[in-house]
């Protein structure tokens, strides 16, 4: 049947696929971690154990799929060549975007083509099946059969055991029963009724080497299997290495497809089509040079997003240290005068110390000459003061002595007093007995009159005593206190009831009017959109929100109005457009405080960048620009030309914000220059007209697309489109009140206020109640006081009993006593013995008077002589006195004119002393550059007056005073007084304003530095990307345009269409390999995907593709089991010939295809084999007489021997 010409949008042949392809090449702007699966440990584990364990053997078997998915080679895959041929490594990056290259080679591998391995005599290529045995497995007791080394036709009727033949293969060769899509557990493979089984597989092994022999064995009561290999123990892992040595594929859908996966293979996703088709059949570097595009486009978008955040960062520091480069400059004069005063406020006193040394070495000479004059008039005196000091000290001891006969001579006058005090006291203690004796009678009368008073007030007291008063029983009060309160009992009860009801009402009515105020207050913050965006902020971002705060409560001190961040101060008010909107808008723009005057912007930075006003060390986004015409870039377009190319606007048309805000979104996110339109763009017209503007392209929205719109820098500089999908908005429309909390919060509300009216009327028929108890109470508690009234009555007559009783036993004591006090005569007795006791004292203390007066009179005598001799030496020294004045005449002058000098040398010899320790605190005080200035002055004049010494001592030429500071004090303190007033009369700066701009300015050489490395390790990393691009891409287009070549071919010859085209993209991980196929005239070529064609569409596709890698596999041996199910005759016919065709050539490698159905008459080719399978229970128990292949052969002779008898 001859193929229908296509339609022109689908003659598209490959030299247009590769003009397509290039047309839209991007930079990298994305890309994944490839995960790093290494296998050594596989060879260190080699030989420890035997495993058992289905599951550790399986999971072995997925790590090395998972490997094959992701398009990482297997450790073992280094022996044959794949990945890099040297072992390279890739370059690593650290945190920083730092490259660490590890042994690269810079050689790049040649394009090699795709072979096989060496083929033996035999006809098979290692790795290739010689042998299968299988035993209690699944519909097999035992069978054993040889496939060919080209294409293996399995053929025969459903349910025989043609798939089972795949499934061992995949298991027998170590693969995980996951691969075949049907049960997970390796024992539901044995055969049913039978406890054991084995599945040996024998391979080609390499020329010149015997095959491999491989069994694995089961058991149906275990999930566990165990391995052999050439009869030997093994492990999973062992075989895993074996046949990735051989580069067996049974993981890559591409080389193994059995029956349950053919619906996977079109529901492959393009990404993973092209990395399974690379390890399939592309050359046997591809894979390495797609992952090291893969790693090291990741490495170079994180170092570019790197580098560009540290440029902002290092442009923004660049701007703020030029914005305060004034007010260095001031400060640094002002810190130049500072220097010079400090210099002075050093100069200063040292000078005043000098010049009062000058004046103390003359004053010190002065005095030492009147001292010594002093001296010698004091030595010439000297004898006649030394007899002047003796007589002075006999005058002193003559003195004390008078002194102490005078004290001795007073002690004894005062002991004779005392005496004379005894005497007049006894002599009076003799008068008051002798009173007493005459009042004895008196005092006897007054005790007989107390006696009766105390008799008569004892009778009064027992008369009140037997007064008798009628109280009531005590007891009886008790009873009926407690019958009172047993009757008020449930009373009260009831009222206490009522209270707790009532108290737990109230709480419950608190509670609920609190609740209710916390909903009111809830629903009136959803309201607030303000609050909300600012709560969805500081969840965002802490440091932005905190500031937004700050600023807020510190407007006073900006100039003028600093706007807060777009996501507070810009609104859509069209949602239609919020996406769009946002697209534009990066994270950082979104939180950027945006400052109208240079003034503003500083004092944001210095405040909340700087001193740490949050009281915590965070960086915020800020931004000012001068409002200069070079800024502004007008839009592309004119108003009146968008419709005509389908735009409705410019996105700033479209959203609301203050009016100095707009600035800020033309000339940093250009808002005014990004057209925005519907689906119906046309996206080629629309490039045109963006590009036509002389102030370069611009970006545009066509639906849910954002079109980036370039220009290259090589050759004609044509116009490039790079499309990203808009996401969906979540800032612009997230400040919405949420109409299910907004309707919970009314319904909290009314159901608070309903309970409290319920509440209220419970209340108040509470409230009716108790006072109803408590009238009923009123009575009960009117009787109870009438109780404890009469209670305290007879409490006050016992109380007045014990009272009477008390005065009664206190008089009858009284009494007691009179009448126990001794009698008059008794009395008399006693004073008469204590009148003659002190008689006798008397006589003692005159004798005492005799002896003290006695001796006064000798002391007497005594003082009288020593005062005689006192008044002589006195008159002697007094005249002695007289001749050392008159000698000390000339003494006292000289003694007068020392002191003097003396009193100017301690004058001046403190004010130097102060002097010196001012001059030492000024030195020492002053900072260390004052202290090197100041010592080089001062070196300077000392070399100076030294010269001068020797010049005056030798009589030479003194040296020239120039430049050696010889000033005075005056001329040192005008200059300081000078120096002040210049530094008054100067503008006040910041003295931090310095430490940050050197600070700033180390920061900016240190981050420039960094950038410059990024940027270098950025080109190297760009470098590496193109070496491995230059050679992954010819490869992979070589290798597309072969298989597409076949695939296209494939299809004309069934009368349909299909195409195979490389998708690009930025991230290399999501380059893809799109099958595209059309089966009707009317159609157009379309995606293959698992849902848009049928299941016999997509079989045949499957089988084309796979057909059309063929040539280029470098696996040993692919299956594909029941491809043609679905297929039309003609089609099943076609693609049987086609890989008649394909695998029987010479470079062909071995092929399995299963299937059940076969039509007639179709190609046959001499190097296929055909295995039948016959399976059924009337099979010869013989094992080798049911071998078909022996039954042809042998019918075959036996035919060849009857033509030869014929003959």
């Amino acid at each position: 049947m001859a193929r229908q010409p296509s339609a022109p949008s689908d003659n598209i042949n490959a030299r247009d696929t590769r003009t397509a392809m290039k047309i839209k090449a991007e930079k990298v702007v994305k890309a994944e971690k490839v995960s790093k699966v290494k296998a050594e440990d596989a060879k260190q584990n080699k030989g420890k154990r035997r495993v058992r364990d289905e599951e550790e053997d399986d999971q072995g078997r997925d790590e090395d799929e998972e490997d094959d998915a992701s398009g990482e080679e297997d450790a073992f895959d280094e022996g044959d060549g794949s990945g890099s041929p040297k072992g390279r490594k890739r370059t690593r990056l650290n945190t920083n975007g730092d490259s660490h290259p590890a042994d690269d080679n810079d050689d790049a591998p040649e394009h090699t083509h795709v072979a096989t391995l060496p083929r033996d005599t035999d006809g098979f290529i290692p790795g290739s099946i010689v042998r299968i045995q299988l035993q209690n497995f699944v519909t097999y007791d035992w069978v054993e059969f040889r496939p060919g080394p080209y294409l293996n036709m399995i053929i025969g009727p459903n349910g025989t055991g043609k798939s089972s033949i795949a499934c061992a293969i995949c298991l027998g060769l170590g693969w995980s029963p996951q691969i075949l899509g049907r049960s997970s557990d390796i024992n539901s493979f044995v055969k049913q009724g039978k406890t054991s089984g084995h599945i040996e597989i024998e391979l080609k092994g390499p020329k010149g080497k015997p095959n491999l022999v491989i069994r694995r064995n089961l058991t149906s009561t275990s999930r566990t299997s165990t391995f052999t290999l050439n009869g030997v123990a093994a492990i999973g892992r062992e075989i895993s290495l074996q046949m990735a040595a051989l580069n067996v594929q049974i993981g890559n859908l591409c080389t193994f497809l059995p029956q349950d996966k053919v619906s996977e293979f079109a529901g492959m996703t393009p990404q993973n089509l092209l990395k399974e088709t690379q390890r399939a059949a592309g050359d046997q570097n591809l894979t390495a040079w797609h992952k090291t595009l893969i790693e090291a486009g990741a490495d170079q978008k994180k170092i570019n997003d790197l580098i560009k955040s540290q440029m902002d960062q290092l442009q923004q520091m660049r701007e703020r240290n030029e914005a305060i480069e004034r007010d260095v400059q001031r400060c640094l004069e002002r810190q130049k005068i500072e220097q010079d005063i400090a210099l002075l406020e050093v100069l200063v006193p040292v000078q005043r110390y000098r010049e009062a040394r000058e004046r103390y070495q003359t004053v010190k000479a002065e005095q030492r000459r009147c001292h010594n004059k002093v001296v010698a008039l004091k030595d010439k005196n000297a004898p006649a003061h030394d007899l002047l000091k003796r007589l002075a000290a006999q005058h002193k001891k003559l003195e004390k002595d008078r002194e102490d006969s005078k004290r001795s001579t007073q002690s004894k006058f005062k002991k004779i007093n005392e005496r004379w005090n005894d005497d007049e006291r006894l002599e009076n203690a003799v008068e008051d007995l002798q009173l007493k004796l005459e009042t004895l009678n008196k005092e006897e009368q007054d005790r007989s009159k107390k006696i009766k008073n105390a008799q008569a007030n004892i009778d009064s007291i027992r008369k009140e005593l037997a007064k008798e008063v009628k109280l009531e029983n005590q007891g009886d009060l008790i009873r009926e206190m407690n019958e009172l309160r047993l009757e008020r009992q449930g009373v009260i009860g009831r009222k206490r009831e009522f209270e707790a009801e009532m108290t737990t009402n109230l709480d419950q009515e608190y509670q609920l009017k609190s609740r209710l105020q916390q909903s009111l207050d809830e629903l009136k913050k959803l309201d607030n959109v303000e609050v909300r965006k600012l709560q969805m902020l500081s969840q965002w971002d802490r440091d932005t929100a905190d500031a937004v705060t700050w600023y807020r409560n510190n407007k006073d001190k900006f100039k003028m109005e600093v706007f807060e961040p777009p996501y507070l101060s810009v609104n859509v008010p069209d949602h239609a457009f919020a996406r769009a909107v946002e697209m534009a808008f990066s994270g950082n723009n979104m939180k950027t405080f945006v400052a109208q005057c240079q003034e503003d912007y500083d004092t944001l930075n210095r405040n909340i960048n700087d001193n740490q006003v949050l009281g915590r060390k965070v960086w915020v986004t800020t931004w000012y620009r001068d409002r200069i015409d070079q800024l502004f870039v007008p839009p592309p377009m004119e108003r009146n030309e968008l419709a005509g190319h389908g735009f409705s606007g410019y996105l700033l048309d479209y959203v609301t914000c203050p009016q100095g805000l707009e600035w800020f979104l033309q000339v940093e996110l250009n808002l005014h220059r990004i057209a925005v339109g519907g689906h119906n763009v046309d996206v080629n017209r629309a490039m045109d007209a963006v590009c036509r503007s002389r102030m370069g392209p611009a970006n545009f929205i066509a639906g849910n697309s954002y079109n980036i719109v370039t220009r290259s820098r090589y050759g004609k500089k044509l116009a490039q489109n790079m499309t990203r999908d808009i996401g969906q908005a979540k800032s612009f429309i997230a400040t919405s009140v949420d109409p299910e909390v907004k309707r919970r919060i009314d319904g909290e509300i009314a159901e608070h206020k309903q309970q409290l009216d319920m509440l209220k009327e419970a209340i108040d028929r509470l409230r009716v109640q108790l006072s109803a108890v408590e009238a009923e109470d009123s009575t009960f508690q009117r009787r109870a006081d009438d109780i404890v009234a009469r209670k305290d009555a007879i409490q006050k007559e016992v109380q007045r009993r014990t009272t009477l009783t008390t005065k009664q036993k206190r008089a009858e004591a009284e009494l007691k006593n009179l009448l126990n006090k001794p009698s008059a005569e008794q009395e008399r007795a006693e004073i008469k013995k204590g009148i003659y006791k002190i008689s006798k004292q008397r006589v003692a203390i005159v004798k005492e008077y005799k002896e003290y007066a006695k001796s006064i009179i000798e002391e007497q005598s005594r003082a009288t002589r020593l005062g005689l001799e006192f008044l002589q030496v006195g008159a002697n020294h007094a005249a002695l006195r007289e001749l050392c004045i008159r000698k000390d005449e000339r003494y006292n002058i000289a003694l007068a004119e020392f002191n003097k000098a003396d009193e100017a040398f301690k004058e001046i010899k403190a004010e130097s002393k102060q002097l010196l320790l001012e001059s030492r605190t000024a030195i020492d005080n002053c900072d260390p550059d004052i202290h090197k200035l100041y010592e080089d002055i001062q070196n300077t004049r000392f070399q100076y007056e030294k010269g001068l010494e020797q010049a005056e001592a030798t009589g030479k030429t003194p040296p020239p005073d120039e430049g050696i500071d010889l000033r005075s004090t005056e001329e040192l303190e005008a200059e300081f007084d000078a120096q002040k007033a210049q530094l008054e009369i100067m503008l006040n700066t910041n003295p931090g304003v310095i430490e940050e701009y050197e600070k700033r300015k180390r920061d900016i050489e240190a981050l420039e530095r960094i950038v410059q490395q990024k940027q270098t390790n950025a080109q190297r990393v760009e470098q590496k990307i193109k070496k491995a691009r230059d050679n992954w891409e010819p490869a992979l287009e070589q290798l597309v345009a072969k298989i597409g070549e076949k695939f296209s071919a494939a299809f004309d010859r069934i009368g349909c269409a299909g195409e195979i085209r490389i998708g690009q993209h930025e991230d290399y991980d999501k380059w893809t390999i799109d099958i595209l196929v059309k089966f009707r005239d009317d159609e157009k070529l379309q995606l293959l995907t698992s849902q848009r064609q049928s299941g016999g569409e997509r079989s045949l596709t499957t089988i084309l593709y796979l057909m059309s890698l063929t040539e280029q596999a470098r696996a040993p041996f692919s299956l594909v089991d029941e491809i043609n199910q679905g297929m039309d005759q003609r089609a099943e016919r076609a693609v049987h010939n086609n890989m008649v065709e394909t695998t029987c050539k010479e470079e062909s490698g071995q092929y399995f295809l299963i299937t059940p159905k076969l039509l007639a008459d179709l190609q046959y080719h001499k190097r296929m084999k055909v295995l039948c399978v016959n399976n059924g229970e009337w099979l010869p128990e013989e094992r080798g007489l049911g071998n078909m292949m022996n039954m042809i052969e042998g019918y075959v002779d036996r035919q060849k021997h009857r033509t030869a008898n014929s003959a």
